[in-house]
């Protein structure tokens, strides 16, 4: 097949260019190679996706006690170290290799109690939830006139009327990646023109009065209270407003930081039986937002990936290289697990072979998304067809770098591969109370398991290793 499609992967943390279908010419030994891995995909399949095979909905189930067990799992608290402390136990009962927990220093941001009212032209409690590394109001909260305005452009041409007020905005819903820097930015942009806050319209397709959170940076401005309401209420205020209704917001927020705290990423392999120091990483987050069960952002993610490894011991698959999943802590705050990893594991870049992370949602698989050269982008173009037994043959080639933790290693040259499923209702969920195990389905986490172990496997065995560049761009 030949030609480009360039499109934006909507249902993504990040909007993706995209450029499908590759045009390839790989030695006929090596297409070979990865067609003869056949058998072991069926092994896969037989033990996690058929009927009665020993390991048919163990993932759903060990996530489902997992949520149940620790629910929402926020950087800095307890109760994500004592989750962190059952996985390092559960790890070494799985029987894999080396292990053991990381250390890396993350925020400790406390929500506290907060609420938002209506109070003119009448009164109404509002769905909030405070966006991470807010501040908080005074003690008794904070009465303010309201400016509503749908884009940052609007803010500034009501730039002279915002000092003093709270702001609302009730942006349209594009695509997460080019919607998200309302929830970012808002409340630095708001702060510029004298803002006393800011209210913004959660960053989602659809609400069930289920509000969002999410990270914020202030960067440079003068930190001010920021939450996000629900899309019913930005879009009530917004039809009040043009109205000409004075609106009145009283905001109270105990929002603060407290000193940064010491939390772990969790490792775990199979070592390599030829090759153990070249290594194919996988991933996922095992923190989460203080809301919900954090059981789609990201526990099916951290699952799948570690589980992955635990049907290849099942099986007694032992690559040549080593596999080793790595789940992440504090991502939802900037990477922060993904930083102390890659500060301390420098000298491995060049052995990195591949990092792969499950962050967008563990429905349906349908594929694969890629990022890095034309050659490896073929490579992996071979790998995805032989995942036909799990009806998940897409390979979607990114300009950019692929999925969240990874990216630092993207930037650095390392191939980035991450999970694409059937998730057009993932950011219905995302960051909110609603994210809970309900959402997730026992076959759809089967199939993303076995996916894992399957291109896990090829990539960490096969004989040629993905090539690295400098450029990722394939084209």
């Amino acid at each position: 097949m030949t030609g480009k499609v360039h499109q934006c992967y909507k249902n993504s943390k990040k909007c993706y260019l995209i450029s499908v279908p590759l045009k390839c010419n790989l030695p006929s030994k090596l297409v070979k190679e990865i067609r003869s891995y056949h058998s072991v995909v069926q092994l896969i399949k037989e033990a996690v996706v058929d009927n009665n095979g020993p390991l048919k909905n163990t993932t759903w189930t060990e996530l489902a006690n997992f949520v149940d067990d620790y629910g929402s799992r926020l950087a800095g608290t307890k109760n994500l170290e004592n989750a962190i402390d059952f996985l390092l136990k559960r790890l070494k009962s799985a029987k894999l290799d080396n292990v053991h927990g990381e250390e890396a220093t993350v925020p400790r941001w406390v929500r506290g109690h907060e609420s938002a009212t209506l109070i003119a032209p009448r009164r109404k409690q509002l769905s909030m939830l405070g966006l991470g590394n807010s501040v908080g109001t005074p003690k008794k909260g904070i009465t303010a006139f309201v400016v509503v305005v749908s884009s940052f452009e609007e803010l500034k041409k009501k730039a002279s009327e915002v000092s003093g007020k709270i702001v609302v905005f009730n942006e349209n819903y594009i695509s997460y990646g080019e919607t998200v820097p309302y929830r970012s930015r808002s409340a630095a942009e708001a702060s510029k023109y004298g803002a006393v806050a800011t209210l913004i319209r959660s960053v989602g397709p659809f609400s069930l009065n289920t509000p969002h959170t999410g990270q914020q940076d202030y960067g440079d401005a003068k930190p001010i209270p920021t939450a996000c309401i629900t899309i019913e209420d930005a879009e009530m205020l917004q039809r009040l407003y043009n109205r000409g209704k004075i609106l009145k917001i009283h905001l109270r927020m105990n929002a603060h930081l407290e000193e940064p705290a010491i939390s772990r990423n969790v490792v775990a392999e199979i070592s390599g039986r030829t090759e153990p120091e070249k290594v194919v990483l996988v991933s996922g987050h095992i923190d989460s937002w203080d809301v919900g069960q954090g059981a789609m952002d990201d526990g099916g993610g951290a699952f799948i990936s570690w589980k992955s490894l635990e049907v290849l011991r099942h099986l007694g698959l032992r690559p040549r290289r080593t596999i080793r999943a790595v789940l992440w802590t504090a991502e939802e705050e900037g990477y922060f697990g993904a930083q102390s990893y890659l500060k301390a594991h420098q000298n491995e870049i060049d052995n990195l072979n591949a990092v792969i992370e499950s962050d967008e949602g563990t429905f349906t698989p349908t594929g694969l998304m890629f990022h890095g050269t034309k050659r490896a982008a073929c490579i992996m173009q071979e790998i995805v067809k032989q995942l036909k037994p799990f009806n998940a043959t897409i390979l979607e080639v990114s300009k950019d770098p692929v999925d969240s933790d990874i990216e630092l290693f993207q930037n650095k040259g390392v191939p980035g591969i991450s999970l694409r499923n059937d998730n057009e209702r993932y950011f219905w969920f995302h960051h909110t109370q609603a994210d809970t195990m309900t959402v997730e389905d026992p076959l759809a986490l089967d199939l993303g398991t076995a996916v894992f172990s399957a291109v896990t496997f090829i990539l960490a065995d096969i004989s040629a290793e993905l090539p690295k560049a400098s450029k990722m761009y394939y084209m």
